[in-house]
């Protein structure tokens, strides 16, 4: 009999305690049917039969004795053993699902290596151990396979366990809660305006200061900054106060701006979160410290709405209720120096904004490769290949090859795509309409556009 000695390991059993109550509170107990089917995975590895339907009664006890009664007892003995070979000879690769959730917040080894096991064995795939959560998730995304019965309640009371602000989060909508999963980091839930309030989170900026371009001395001209232009004004968003903050909420050409920055997708957006339907307040957006395929997910702090932040769509509350679509400015990727002598009446954020520091994650940390769960991947483009997407006027996704885009432009070649015509903008690039007007484009990563737009299209191809 082995003792679980590590706080997050009981920590997690506690989670299952919620899991256990929830799905017997349906009635799942009573409901025994047939055996459930059992699936094969070929040499191919195609994914798995999927059964239909309420888990067992038998599925049920077994997570009451694996999890929820080894919790009690702070032991693991031969009954919980016994248990877990009930689940796993369910052959049910729904209950995966749930062990991914699980294994997400799990830090030691003893509790990892029996779900690990149990999910190698519910899907018929040897997961390696190097990083066996990662892996059972990108299997699960790319194999499409279905969440099991009462999955979002599962799902809540174990992420709530760990993070009792995402309990308004996790609620039903337009959204595949499947897909999401932590991204290591805390809500920033603060009251808006108080950028400098200190948080465990990732710390959104509310009406950032600035100053204007000459002042700007702390800037070197090789610096990445985002541009954006609203109304004839211009303002410059450095990437090394973006990669801190990931979230800024401003005011510019006297519009109100929301702009988040997702380090892992490659991607600065912007929304304009003024001039919405009657009776919506200006959303607050926030990072809630959750991904969905290695995007962040972003909420208003007012509604605790859930935005889709590729597509700037409300996907759950009030808000989602309402159909708030945010309309999207274009955002020039592009250095200190080009920017300021392009636009030399452009301001800037304050050096104090970065926090004294100064990241780069696109050279270092997830250099090789995404680093969260994304499932199957594009083929046509690297994954971190840069792409100018657009979304034309027809509803059809396009990506431009940014390499590729700006040494035609800079030939004097034309670049069009239905409505679409690409220029170049102060050392950067974005699309424009027939008459020069914005279309709200952006940079990104190939893996981040293609996963968001799955029926894009990639033009040169």
């Amino acid at each position: 009999m082995r003792v679980l000695k590590s706080n997050k390991q009981r920590l997690m059993l506690l989670s299952v305690v919620a899991f256990v109550s929830l799905i017997c509170g349906t009635g799942l107990r009573a409901q025994t049917g047939p055996a459930l089917p059992s699936y094969v995975t070929d040499e191919y590895g195609n994914p798995p039969l999927i059964p239909t339907g309420a888990l067992s009664a038998d599925v049920s006890a077994a997570f009451q004795a694996a999890f929820v009664d080894s919790m009690t007892q702070n032991t693991w003995g031969d009954e919980q053993t016994d248990a877990m070979e009930v689940i796993k000879s369910s052959k049910d690769p729904r209950i995966a699902w749930i062990i991914s959730d699980l294994m997400r917040f799990v830090a030691g080894s003893d509790l990892n290596d029996i779900l690990e096991n149990a999910a190698s064995e519910l899907l018929g795939k040897q997961l390696t151990g190097a990083n066996s959560w990662g892996e059972l998730t990108d299997h699960l995304i790319a194999w499409k396979i279905p969440e099991p019965p009462n999955y979002l309640n599962v799902k809540r009371a174990i992420f709530v366990t760990v993070v009792p602000g995402w309990d308004k989060i996790f609620v039903k909508g337009d959204i595949d809660w499947t897909l999401v999963s932590w991204g290591c980091v805390l809500i920033d839930d603060r009251p808006f305006d108080k950028t400098d309030e200190p948080c465990n989170c990732i710390p959104a900026a509310d009406n950032p200061d600035v100053i204007s371009a000459s002042e700007a001395t702390w800037l070197s001209d090789d610096d990445i900054v985002f541009g954006i232009e609203v109304n004839g004004e211009y303002r410059a968003y450095p990437r090394q106060i973006m990669e801190v903050r990931e979230m800024v909420n401003d005011t510019l050409g006297g519009r109100d701006l929301g702009i988040p920055y997702c380090t892992l997708c490659g991607a600065a957006q912007v929304y304009f979160t003024d001039q919405l339907p009657e009776g919506v307040k200006r959303p607050i957006l926030r990072t809630s410290g959750l991904l969905v395929r290695s995007n962040k997910v972003m909420y208003d702090l007012e509604t605790y709405s859930v935005f889709d932040t590729f597509l700037g769509k409300a996907v759950t509350g009030p808000l989602a209720d309402k159909n708030v679509q945010l309309e999207q400015a274009a955002v020039i990727t592009t250095d200190w120096g080009t920017w300021k002598e392009t636009h030399p009446d452009s301001t800037v954020l304050v050096e104090a904004l970065a926090l004294g520091r100064n990241p780069d994650f696109r050279n270092n940390r997830d250099a090789n490769g995404p680093i969260f769960p994304i499932g199957d991947v594009d083929p046509r483009l690297p994954v971190h290949e840069d792409i100018i997407g657009i979304t034309t006027a027809s509803g059809q996704a396009v990506a431009f090859q940014r390499s590729k885009a700006f040494v035609a432009l800079n030939r004097g070649e034309s670049i069009t795509y239905e409505n679409v015509r690409l220029v170049l903008d102060a050392g950067g690039i974005k699309a424009v309409d027939a008459s020069g007007g914005d279309l709200g484009s952006h940079q990104a990563f190939w893996f981040a556009w293609s996963q968001f737009h799955p029926n894009t299209e990639l033009w040169g191809q």
